[in-house]
């Protein structure tokens, strides 16, 4: 039970370095530096895009090192990049700082829980990933609502340095939950010795493995480019900010909700068997959203995009030990988080420059709902490919 408390406290503390947290400043920080919205997107963009091409080859270390070191050293980092977040006072300081966060946070933090669940079960997989992605929600949820109440009084770099100080306090308790690995029993071995194990060369030579990575886009591109624009999207929408801050706890709800029943039926079904649905609420969202301006309608987009969240979160959590084994999992795994890092990357800086080109939101809603139910139909495609090629391995073994 404390692997799974130390993979929650890990998600949760990758809130710090998430774009829904970061962009709780955004408003601060582009009026200090004196941003446009497409200039802070690129700005981020940039940053986001050097930490996934980083993820790509520090990821692997979880194949080499112990899951308590690395996860005590990316601890310290984001520790670190919170607290220069309170002082940096120049337009290259803030893309370090950037890449920092989004490395350490969003990247790094991550990977760490999720391959260590990967890793560390095998029967129960689903319900593990499912209860570590909690950390998430629970940020999604508690954050935002505490820093629109605590930025009324205290200044928004000051509460980067409150941060950084959860995050050192946040060192020692992880140390104790994972100091030791979880061995796997005896059934689960057999499983797992039964398991073909591919290396990461043989995954980029499969075809599957870039199909599921078009689903790995989606949410990310488009729940990154919501949230980083929400205060613009209020304004636009006619929400007050506390409507929109309060919206996140409503996501964490759905989201946990659906990530815990995803995780049994994950264990029930396998994760190939659920590809063709995560996707489905996230594209009817996007498209009900653009035509509706109510608050009531950021209701219904948070609730279908935690459905989405959710689904995904145990699903992507467990496909890739299912699909591709655990021997090289750190460095598969670091690929697809690349990926998602990428589409997070592109998100704000792409849908901010169609802000300032004056192309409304709605109209890019409705087309990131339109790649989204396209995709839905190429997971439907990839995943009947996995189960036949997983039962065609069955009948040779």
């Amino acid at each position: 039970m404390r692997w799974l408390f130390g993979g929650l406290l890990l998600t949760f503390c990758s809130s710090f370095g998430q774009t829904f947290y970061i962009s709780l400043y955004s408003g601060q920080i582009r009026e200090k530096f004196d941003l446009s919205h497409g200039e802070f997107g690129t700005l981020y963009m940039i940053a986001t895009l050097a930490s996934a091409t980083t993820l790509i080859f520090v990821g692997k270390v979880l194949d080499k090192y112990r899951v308590v070191h690395v996860a005590v050293t990316v601890f310290a980092g984001l520790m670190l990049f919170s607290f220069s977040m309170s002082y940096v006072d120049n337009i290259t300081g803030l893309v370090l700082v950037l890449f920092g966060l989004r490395l350490f946070g969003q990247g790094m933090m991550t990977h760490t829980a999720m391959t260590a669940m990967g890793k560390w079960y095998v029967g129960e997989r689903g319900r593990a990933v499912s209860t570590t992605s909690m950390g998430y929600q629970i940020g999604e949820g508690l954050l935002p609502s505490l820093v629109a109440i605590a930025v009324v009084t205290i200044a928004w770099e000051t509460l980067w340095q409150y941060s950084s100080l959860f995050l050192l306090l946040a060192i020692p308790c992880a140390f104790l939950l994972l100091r030791e690995d979880r061995k796997p029993t005896a059934t689960e071995r057999k499983v797992l010795s039964a398991t073909r194990h591919w290396t990461r060369a043989e995954v980029l030579a499969d075809p599957a493995f870039w199909i599921l990575c078009l689903g790995i886009l989606a949410p990310a591109f488009i729940g990154t480019s919501h949230f980083f624009h929400l205060v613009h999207i209020s304004e636009y929408k006619g929400w007050t900010r506390e409507w929109a801050a309060s919206s996140f706890l409503l996501l964490s709800v759905m989201t946990i909700t659906w990530t815990m029943i995803s995780g049994w039926l994950v264990d029930r079904f396998s994760a190939r068997n659920l590809l063709p649905f995560f996707l489905v609420p996230l594209g009817i969202g996007c498209i009900f959203m653009s035509f509706f301006s109510s608050p009531a309608s950021l209701l219904v987009f948070m609730a279908l995009l935690g459905t989405s969240y959710g689904i995904s979160s145990s699903l992507f959590g467990a496909l890739w030990p299912e699909v591709y084994g655990t021997k090289h999992l750190a460095n598969i795994r670091a690929l697809a988080v690349a990926m998602m890092v990428l589409a997070s990357a592109l998100g704000p800086g792409i849908t901010g420059k169609f802000l300032d080109a004056s192309v409304s939101y709605d109209v890019q809603l409705r087309f990131m709902g339109a790649y989204a139910l396209l995709c839905a139909c190429a997971m439907t495609f990839v995943s009947r490919k996995l189960l036949a090629r997983d039962n065609s391995i069955r009948e040779i073994t």
